[in-house]
């Protein structure tokens, strides 16, 4: 059965990956700023930036069987010059925006709908110079899982919680080989998450076949949150 899935932000990267998988076998609405890269794919784009507008505003159908929340940030830098307004915004489009996204669609879920999330690593393992992702991601975490357990068993809440992954949004931290090759080796698996590595694990979490789990943080990390390979 084709069903309605809603990417929020997901014109690149991880959202655009997730998005061809599912042009497969169901009809697919991206809200975002950008659709240049969308053309062709027979994908519905609706114009939106999740920091100013209202989704409720937008042209979406009357059922939606899953929402998947795609902007977020890579604010590396050390605490001592981290000014407050980092965190406040790192908060808001981490948070606040998926927070107003789901109170907009709330209503249009249909019973066994599913909702997909993205941390980081950072909030597992604790990482320098990550202070202000890791906080806002780490409250999203305890918003899925405070979610999970409201909306059960209507609606299943999951996250998948990332190492860092080859998109457009790490491009500063992967952009010439050198940087690709020590990133890579800091993982047990040797290489660096590509964007269809974290668009299967969101494909599984949409279907039926993941229809008994909900309120997980999954790490899809190349070990690295688990494992001690040095």
């Amino acid at each position: 059965m084709r069903k309605n899935i809603l990417l929020i932000g997901g014109s690149s990267g991880i959202g655009l990956a997730t998005a061809k998988l599912l042009t497969q076998n169901h009809e697919v609405y991206i809200a975002s700023r950008s659709s240049d890269s969308l053309t062709g794919l027979g994908i519905h784009h609706l114009p939106f930036d999740v920091t100013t507008d209202d989704l409720s505003t937008l042209d979406l159908p009357a059922e939606l069987s899953g929402l998947v929340y795609c902007p977020g940030s890579i604010n590396l830098r050390p605490f001592k010059g981290l000014k407050p307004e980092a965190f406040e915004a790192d908060f808001q489009i981490n948070v606040m925006g998926f927070v107003k996204s789901l109170q907009a669609v709330l209503p249009k879920l249909t019973t066994n709908s599913s909702v997909v999330l993205y941390s980081t690593v950072a909030v597992k393992v604790g990482m320098p110079f990550h202070a202000s992702v890791a906080a806002s991601k780490g409250a999203l975490e305890g918003l899925g899982k405070s979610l999970a357990a409201e909306l059960a068993p209507k609606t299943r809440v999951n996250v998948i919680a990332p190492s860092i992954t080859n998109t457009p949004l790490a491009d500063r931290f992967l952009n010439n080989e050198a940087k690709m090759e020590k990133s890579a080796q800091r993982h047990p698996l040797k290489r660096v998450g590509e964007a269809d590595d974290i668009a299967a694990m969101t494909q599984f979490l949409l279907s039926d076949d993941s229809s008994w789990m909900t309120g997980q943080i999954l790490g899809l990390d190349g070990g690295m949150s688990t494992l001690n390979t040095h």
